[in-house]
C-alpha cells in the first residue's frame, strides 16, 4: 500500500461564508446590532485600528493581527468588537478566525462603516 499524501491545508477564506456558526455564544444576530454599542466599540483608537485592518486586509487569525497590548488585553479589544457586532469569529480547530461584518453592518446601518472609516483616516491624518 502506497503512502499516503499529506495536501496542504488551504488558507482561510477572505469572508465566512453566510452559513459559518460563530465561534463565541455573544455575538449578536443582525436585527439586534446597536448603533450606540457599535459607536462605542469604535471610540478605542486600537479597536479603530483592527477595524480599519480588517476592512482592508479581510479576515485574520487573531495572531495574524499585530498588537501594541498582552495578549488578554487584545483578547479584551476583540471581544468588544464581536459584542457590539463589528466582526464575526469562527474556529477551525484551535485557531480563532476574525472577519468585519461588513454585509451585516451595510444591511442594518447603509453606508456606516465606510463613514467611519473615512472619519478615522481623517483624524490620523
Amino acid at each position: 500500500m502506497p503512502p499516503t499524501e499529506r495536501r496542504p491545508t488551504a488558507p482561510p477564506t477572505p469572508e465566512p461564508p453566510a452559513s459559518s456558526p460563530p465561534a463565541d455564544a455573544d455575538q449578536p444576530e443582525t436585527d439586534r446590532i446597536r448603533l450606540g454599542e457599535l459607536l462605542q466599540a469604535f471610540s478605542d483608537p486600537l479597536r479603530r485600528e483592527i477595524v480599519r485592518r480588517l476592512a482592508t486586509d479581510g479576515e485574520a487569525g487573531c495572531g495574524d493581527i499585530e498588537l501594541p497590548v498582552t495578549r488578554a488585553t487584545g483578547s479584551y479589544h476583540f471581544r468588544i468588537l464581536r459584542t457590539a457586532g463589528w466582526t464575526h469569529t469562527r474556529r477551525i480547530g484551535r485557531e480563532r478566525y476574525i472577519s468585519l461584518r461588513r454585509a451585516d453592518l451595510e444591511e442594518r446601518f447603509p453606508g456606516l462603516v465606510d463613514a467611519l472609516l473615512r472619519a478615522a483616516e481623517a483624524d490620523r491624518g
